[in-house]
């Protein structure tokens, strides 16, 4: 052993110089070409600052995922990389520049694009010590970032290449607007939210008769951008009107009338004004009629030269100014409150402003087609988990829209079009113009998801068919939050399947979002963010990354809980005292070679029979990337099964004289903590790995051990060891319940299932005479109070406790108990659809436990029975 463990567990102390260790010794570097390949795709944090909860969440389940892998004997790549977020890091950069007194305008776009490196430099280096602080298992050697110049190479290549295809293109089109960015947005980075809003009615005349009518809007400030009135042709009460003018209130222009069927009938005044620049449904009204597409705002929000006084005013400045003009011409009806759904950018979150304008598009349903067409192939599909997020990523493909990927920034890949500064001639290539003096380049830069899309397979050298595209592509798990299904997952599906014919990943596991103890979003204004690091400091990343991983099921929400965090704290503690207990018992210089796991003890064997079923179950549920299961699995079998009886069990015959008994406690004390410190390796790296030192290994870290398997012993299994543990328990409650001190002692007898008196066993009546202070007695005289345990009955001289009627308090109490439990097996075992679904062990194994309540249910009855007498 190199090493003893302290007395007191010190995260500080166990994660020290931990990590650089590891990177140093290369255990996360992958290539080994003896082993399958196993790929995690990391969706990588933006350069924008710090990495949130959010951010630790995903970055601990990939990494369990990995280190399991690589325990496996799987060649497990974990690739790390950063995401250059375009909007969000230019809208930084852009407020450090205010801080100092300038604008971009004022830098310039090269100026301005070395201090968004800078900023990417400063905050990338940030991103690396926190992910060392979370214990990732990445490849530096292999690190990404979205902007690098293979990224590069490889979004030119696929814009070029789609542009080809047909599939890009560029026209004009009503889209997302944010006036603070001053960018357009694909509709995916718009949320909705009820608003507080007003609905103004106005009043229309036409010129020809002077026919009053009310048309209504809730946006009146675009009015100046209206170029016709419309009513819907089969409308009886209106159709007349149709070729007739009226007069704009906010201007006094002449408009047409026009007759269009998209106008309802049933809804308002049944008569819309037409704003084709400020509208989509507008805009296509506008397209079938021929008619022209005024803009009326400046890309900052403000009105333009059309309005006339009003220009160079805020959009809704101008909104009151126009309402208070047309109520003073005498033309407003009225104004109605309303709430209604307002489009929020999903950056700024300003109100967004639908705007006519000129960007690049990808046409979508072709290549979401592909996608829909692949996922009905159980070998092509993306797998989800949890599977109904299956039916969410269809159903987006099935009704998706054309992607607008244009946004007017700086920072980003810039659009690889040309236009002819003489001919206006659009060159769009992989390469610049062989004369870029004639030229001049569209001025936007691509969606930073269109990069993003590529991370999969670019990052492994694509279009280059390197050998870690070879190897490591299709990639096997992506870890996401359920929120950017719509952002990144799909996208990553069709890029993935128009330009490697593949999916990007085999598996794709959905987890929630975190949110405080109330359940709410975590947000700035609510000022109920958590910064992991500072977690970390407090508590040690080992607790951290088990609270994140074992307290939500996959696709679930999450809420930070301190508590909880405390809590898993508090189980690593117990795990450092048991671990201190047993390094302290095993003989100076003892080796694996050394163990003996012959002339075993009941409780011996019965130890390793539950971590031989604990590892039966973790692992199917750790291939199911159900990390809340295997983490509550292994805190019960260390706490209770390990810590809390098997670790008081094996004193005796460590303090015993039993040479060989002695040895046998060693051994098994040994192989079962080395297997639960392997166990825990994926979610407790650093504690473990400080446990494994100090006791006897075969390599110099857990980082290069392997995944624990079955333990073969001969013994029996059968060996009344559940039964015996239940009963100490309840002589323990049985005695809290009725005042009795813990040594008190008391004299007990057992029965099975069946009503069958249990004999004596030696030493099983020991260790209960050592845990509970109970002598266990063939036979017992006179009025017994009875207990159920597991499998079985347990039986105590009522003389020997206290006041009967608390006995019929509790004996009532398990009847209930009983009676509930019977009701919900009778229930489970007359649905045919759990009987004709569920497994046949399951079945049988719920008809076992109905059998047992049944039998445990007739013994209260019975007791109670003379009780009542």
């Amino acid at each position: 052993m190199e090493k003893n463990l302290a007395q007191k567990y010190d995260h500080k102390a166990v994660e020290q110089g931990r990590y650089e260790g590891w990177i140093r010794q290369g255990y996360f570097t992958a290539g080994d070409k003896s082993k399958d390949p196993f790929t995690v795709v990391i969706p990588p944090p933006n350069v924008t600052g710090i990495l949130h909860i959010g951010h630790a969440w995903d970055n601990t389940l990939q990494d369990i995922i990995c280190r399991y892998k690589r325990m496996q004997g799987y060649d497990a790549l974990f690739l790390p990389g950063m995401d250059h977020a375009g909007i969000a890091t230019q809208a930084k950069v852009d407020a450090r520049l205010k801080s100092e007194g300038i604008s971009r305008y004022d830098l310039g776009r090269e100026k301005f694009l070395e201090r968004a490196w800078d900023w990417k430099a400063e905050y990338a280096a940030t991103i690396r010590r926190q992910w060392e602080k979370l214990g990732n298992s990445l490849d530096y050697s292999r690190e990404r970032f979205t902007m690098d110049e293979g990224m590069n190479k490889a979004v030119r290549h696929v814009f070029v290449t789609l542009y080809n295809e047909g599939l890009i293109y560029r026209g004009w089109r009503i889209i997302n607007w944010d006036p603070e960015a001053r960018t357009a947005l694909s509709n995916i980075e718009v949320y909705y939210q009820e608003d507080a809003g007003k609905m103004y009615y106005m009043k229309y005349h036409t010129v020809e008769d002077n026919e009053q009518f009310v048309v209504a809007t809730t946006r009146p400030e675009t009015m100046f951008g209206d170029v016709c009135v419309v009513v819907n042709p089969k409308d009886e009460r209106t159709k007349h009107m149709i070729g007739k003018h009226c007069i704009n209130p906010a201007n006094g222009e002449e408009l047409p009338i026009i007759g269009d069927e998209y106008i309802d009938m049933d809804f308002g005044t049944a008569i819309m004004k037409c704003t084709p620049a400020h509208d989509p449904n507008d805009f296509a009204i506008a397209e079938r009629h021929g008619l022209k597409k005024p803009i009326c705002m400046n890309p900052d929000g403000t009105m333009n030269e059309i309005c006339g006084k009003y220009q160079g005013m805020d959009r809704y400045a101008a909104r009151d100014a126009v309402i208070e003009q047309i109520r003073q011409d005498g033309n407003l009806d009225h104004i109605e409150d309303i709430t209604h759904q307002v489009g929020h950018s999903e950056r700024t979150h300003c109100v967004v402003e639908p705007y006519l304008s000129q960007q690049w598009f990808v046409k979508m349903k072709p290549l979401a087609d592909d996608v829909l067409k692949n996922q009905k192939d159980p070998d092509q599909k993306i797998n989800f988990y949890p599977e109904r997020f299956e039916k969410t990523f269809d159903q987006w493909l099935e009704n998706i829209e054309d992607w607008c990927i244009s946004r007017q920034l700086w920072w980003g890949h810039r659009i690889p079009a040309w236009y002819n500064k003489k001919t206006g001639e659009t060159y769009v290539g992989e390469t610049d113009p062989k004369d870029p003096e004639n030229w001049t380049q569209d001025e936007d830069v691509l969606d930073t998801w269109f990069s993003s899309a590529l991370w999969p397979f670019a990052t492994l050298g694509w279009p280059e068919n390197t050998a870690d595209f070879q190897r490591y592509y299709p990639t096997s798990t992506l870890v996401t939050g359920y929120d950017i299904i719509f952002f990144w997952v799909a996208r990553m599906a069709f890029q993935a399947r128009h330009f490697t014919n593949s999916r990007p990943f085999k598996d794709c596991l959905i987890h929630g979002l975190i949110r405080d103890s109330q359940g709410r979003k975590m947000s700035k204004s609510l000022g109920n963010g958590i910064d992991p690091m500072l977690v970390i400091d407090k508590y040690g990343v080992d607790a951290l990354r088990f609270f994140l991983t074992t307290n939500s099921t996959p696709g679930q929400d999450m809420r930070y809980i301190p508590e909880k965090v405390e809590s898993s704290w508090n189980f690593i503690n117990k795990l450092w005292n048991a671990s201190r207990f047993v390094i302290m018992n095993l003989e100076e210089g003892m080796s694996e070679k050394d163990v003996d796991l012959t002339n075993l003890s009941k409780a011996d064997a019965w130890i390793i029979n539950k971590l031989n079923e604990t590892i039966d179950h973790v692992t199917p549920n750790m291939e199911k990337y159900e990390f809340a299961l295997v983490g509550n699995e292994l805190y019960s079998f260390v706490w209770d099964d390990f810590c809390s009886w098997y670790v008081e069990m094996s004193k005796s015959e460590l303090n015993g004289e039993d040479a060989q008994a002695r040895k046998a406690a060693q051994s098994v004390l040994y192989t079962v903590l080395n297997a639960i410190v392997r166990l825990l390796h994926p979610f407790m790296p650093f504690v473990t790995d400080e446990i494994y030192l100090a006791m006897p290994h075969r390599y110099a870290s857990t980082c290069q051990e392997t995944w624990p398997e079955h333990i073969q012993i001969e013994a029996d299994l059968d060996h009344g060891m559940d039964r015996l543990i239940s009963a100490i328990s309840k002589i323990r409650e049985v005695k809290n319940i009725n005042d009795l001190k813990p040594n008190a002692p008391l004299h007990v007898m057992l029965k099975d299932l069946d009503g069958n008196i249990l004999p004596v066993e030696e030493d099983l009546s020991a260790m209960m005479q050592k845990m509970a202070k109970a002598e266990w007695l063939d036979t017992l005289d006179g009025d017994l109070t009875v207990e159920t345990i597991q499998d079985g009955s347990l039986y105590i001289p009522s003389n020997e406790l206290s006041d009967p009627e608390e006995e019929k308090k509790k004996l009532q109490a398990e009847k209930e108990r009983l009676e509930k439990e019977l009701a919900r097996s009778k229930g489970i075992l007359s649905n045919e659809k759990f009987l004709a679904k569920a497994p046949a062990e399951k079945v049988d194994a719920e008809k076992e436990k109905q059998a047992a309540y049944e039998k445990q249910y007739q013994v209260i009855v019975d007791r109670l029975t003379v009780l009542n007498k």
